[in-house]
């Protein structure tokens, strides 16, 4: 099986005073004595961390909140650049990593469709032949014209979800989506994500406290613990364990 994500060392990190680095900050650091980055102290999100994902794969992340889940996505998608170690990723992106989706508020709901499937690298005919879907499944069809700004939390995810899910790419980021929203379009967005799982070749990484859904769906699960490599393999093994420490 093809491998299509491969960490080796994989370590990230923020300055103490501000735990936030965006792409741009690479561009802008400076190595030299006089820097005052030579004097920051700084906090690991992830350390030494190694795993090796095949296309198909269905990857569980769990672990307590603040323990690097989210920074490892943002990683893989390339918000953040590793500080050491090597990461590989092979294949196109769809990263559904926050409510707000990378949405413009000022554009409406279908507007915002087009703006990040073309992001996503798919052409307006591709996106003109699953529009509809999209809008259907996110319950959106009196709201679509509105600006997102007028949104909700919910409706904004029920629309970063429906976009992810009928746009595809080679690999799908999820981070704790699942968990937003009413218990309907909850249900609604695990069965479609089931049956995303099941009738594909996506590679799927997905962030989540829905145990029963991980057990049922995925592959492998990667336990992260202070932004270390815990444990990574059998669904059950490895939330059994997670269990017994939590």
């Amino acid at each position: 099986m093809r491998v299509i994500i491969e960490a080796r060392g994989l370590g990230v990190k923020f300055p103490l005073k501000q735990r936030a680095k965006l792409l741009k900050s690479f561009f802008i650091k400076t190595k030299t004595a006089a820097s005052p980055q030579n004097h920051m102290r700084w906090f690991w999100a992830l350390k030494n961390i190694e795993f090796t994902i095949h296309q198909g794969e269905v990857i569980g992340i769990i672990g307590r909140n603040g323990s690097g889940k989210t920074t490892l996505l943002r990683t893989i998608a390339g918000v953040y650049l590793p500080d050491e170690g090597h990461l590989l990723v092979r294949g196109t992106l769809s990263p559904l990593l926050s409510i707000n989706a990378g949405f413009q508020r000022e554009l409406s709901g279908f507007e915002n469709i087009y703006l990040q499937g073309i992001l996503l690298g798919f052409s307006k005919k591709e996106i003109d032949m699953v529009i509809d879907d999209i809008i259907q499944f996110a319950e959106l069809e009196k709201f679509i014209y509105l600006p997102i700004k007028a949104y909700s939390s919910g409706m904004m995810a029920r629309l970063g979800f429906s976009i992810a899910v009928h746009l595809k790419r080679d690999i799908l980021l999820i981070d704790e989506i699942l968990g937003v929203g009413d218990s309907k379009f909850r249900r609604k967005s695990q069965q479609k994500l089931a049956e995303l799982i099941q009738n594909s070749r996506t590679t799927v990484l997905i962030s989540s406290h829905n145990f029963e859904f991980l057990k049922k769906q995925a592959t492998r699960i990667l336990w992260l613990e202070q932004g270390e490599l815990k444990l990574f393999g059998d669904p059950e093994f490895v939330i059994q364990n997670y269990n017994k420490n939590n």
